[in-house]
């Protein structure tokens, strides 16, 4: 067989923008391809939700894939080594309650149980606005992240979905959206993003858990997202609390969705 480059192309166009059309009614859009958001939308495509990741940058991991400061191991407690073992991810004893892990090894896994399970993962998009009826979120708007670094005026698409997963971490990019468009009225007690605190795993690995909840009507956080909303502190590269957090946060939904609502 003979090679035809316009072929290449072609394939490449049309199964592309298949996907992409496929995807602009989800039942669950995450936003941030982190161990968080892709824990979430590995739980709710295996649950048989439609569901889309959409990254900003190139590749997909998020601070996963450098362990601690580029030593790309990660550390879990019990429940977390508990998900990796359950992904197949090998995680080593070490002390006291302590596993490690390879970082690789632990993303390109979740990645591919993620995309088998049918989760469709859209890198180089940013979210640059939210859909909104009724002061509740209802989709996203998105666009290249090659336009935002550019800062050309190109207007942006619409995905609609039933629910949306802040997964961005520390910046909290949608829910800034929210605060800068809508004035806050996020479910905090200021009713905007708190912020933040510096680092304390301990505290941040249990906070991160009771964090994961909904934050504005239609959206939920999940990881580091969770804590900067709602105002607790960061943990560092131990990433059980990340893991837990997206389980959580899929079955918080997956409730949602099973009664309607």
């Amino acid at each position: 067989m003979s090679l035809d480059e316009i072929k290449i192309s072609r394939a490449i166009l049309d199964r592309y923008f298949q996907k992409l059309s496929d995807c602009l009614d989800l039942d669950v859009a995450v936003v941030g391809g982190g161990p968080s958001g892709l824990m979430a939308a590995l739980k709710l495509a295996e649950a048989g939700y439609k569901v889309a990741v959409f990254e900003r940058k190139l590749s997909i991991g998020g601070g996963m894939w450098g362990g601690g400061m580029m030593f790309n191991e990660i550390v879990v407690q019990e429940e977390g080594a508990r998900i990796l073992k359950e992904l197949g991810v090998p995680a080593e004893p070490y002390d006291d309650g302590y596993y490690t892990a390879d970082a690789v090894c632990c993303m390109t896994t979740l990645t591919s149980k993620a995309c088998l399970a049918g989760v469709k993962v859209f890198n180089l998009i940013s979210v640059e606005d939210v859909m909104v009826r009724e002061n509740r979120v209802t989709g996203l708007v998105i666009n290249w992240t090659a336009v935002e670094m550019a800062s050309l005026h190109v207007d942006p698409l619409a995905v609609r979905a039933k629910y949306v997963v802040e997964a961005t971490g520390h910046d909290c990019e949608v829910l800034r959206v929210i605060e800068r468009k809508l004035g806050g009225g996020l479910f905090t007690e200021t009713g905007k993003i708190i912020g933040e605190k510096s680092l304390w795993a301990e505290m941040a690995e249990t906070t991160t858990l009771e964090n994961t909840k909904e934050a504005f009507p239609g959206v939920f956080v999940t990881g580091m997202a969770a804590n900067a909303t709602f105002g607790s502190f960061r943990m560092g590269p131990i990433f059980g609390g990340m893991l837990l957090s997206g389980e959580k946060v899929a079955s918080l939904i997956e409730e949602r969705l099973k009664q309607g609502k």
